[in-house]
């Protein structure tokens, strides 16, 4: 499955819009020929994708974390540092990094060395699957999988945002003055997503760190996706973080066409929509580096 996704980044109160290439990495016949491809085929037609979508003029490929047939991307780093090389643009993102069943001090240090990598280019999006066994397959109760997502993104924050780090917690073994390494890129974390398609909780953790929240339409009625987006916005807010994401379509982020003949006048349309203080960019490391400085500059001055 592979598809054009028009996303929403909220900035200093309103949202601006980048496109992309979202990729489950599944293995599946050819539509025309009825041939299935080989993984190793597959794995190959996936770099040759992100590399399309940039000299298209895409902004993101992501790809998702999947540990079962028929699909193959079970590790993201892997393939996203292999692209970094080989893509100079582009934001090189996950479309689903497990934050259940990976070590999330694991996820911290792959996840910075990537930042490292595509110098900058990198962010990711949290999420606990859709696949059951996955859990067990790694040592862990999908009953508890709510509970595990708040604790491990917890202790990633900290991982991140801390030299060095003493915590203990109800899902792994205690870490004594651990330090993650590398650090991440000029002191500020890869830019985090919490994609969701059914669950609150996941939408009030990413309001209350200031994240950006994925709500992706396409299991269930635009109605219920609406209340999440709803319930984020409202606790965004709430958490002192301005307004989040602005009401940027009604129907499913799903977009049929070619790049020459779809992104050009969705951009022109959008930037024509734009209101004067909404900027022009999204989010990329650069400028929350730059974010990050005013704000500890900010703080010594207080």
């Amino acid at each position: 499955m592979r598809q054009v996704h028009a996303n929403a980044w909220t900035t200093r109160g309103a949202a601006t819009t980048q496109f992309g290439i979202f990729s489950v990495g599944d293995v599946t016949p050819d539509p025309t020929t009825g041939r299935t491809p080989t993984e190793a085929e597959r794995i190959r037609a996936m770099t040759t994708i992100a590399e399309h979508a940039e000299q298209a003029g895409l902004d993101v490929f992501a790809t998702g974390e999947h540990h079962n047939r028929p699909f193959v991307p079970s590790s993201p780093t892997t393939l996203l540092g292999y692209l970094a090389g080989r893509t100079s643009r582009i934001t090189l993102s996950t479309s689903t990094t497990l934050i259940t069943t990976n070590d999330p001090a694991k996820i911290a240090e792959d996840y910075a060395m990537l930042q490292h990598l595509s110098g900058g280019r990198s962010d990711l999006m949290l999420g606990r699957g859709n696949t059951a066994p996955v859990h067990p397959w790694f040592g862990q109760d999908i009953t508890k999988s709510v509970e595990l997502t708040v604790e491990n993104h917890q202790l990633l924050r900290r991982l991140w945002d801390e030299d060095v780090v003493t915590w203990e917690g109800r899902f792994r073994t205690p870490l004594q003055s651990f330090t993650s390494t590398p650090r991440p890129l000029d002191g500020v974390p890869p830019f985090v997503w919490h994609g969701s398609i059914r669950t609150p909780e996941v939408a009030e953790i990413a309001a209350y760190f200031g994240d950006g929240y994925f709500a992706d339409n396409i299991f269930w009625p635009k109605e219920h996706y609406a209340r999440l987006i709803e319930l984020y916005r409202q606790r965004y807010a709430h958490y002192g973080h301005g307004p989040s994401l602005e009401d940027f379509t009604a129907q499913t982020p799903l977009t049929v066409g070619t790049p020459e003949q779809v992104v050009p006048v969705l951009r022109r349309e959008f930037a024509a929509r734009r209101p004067a203080h909404v900027p022009s960019d999204p989010p990329t490391h650069a400028s929350r580096v730059a974010a990050h400085e005013a704000a500890a500059a900010a703080t010594v001055g207080a």
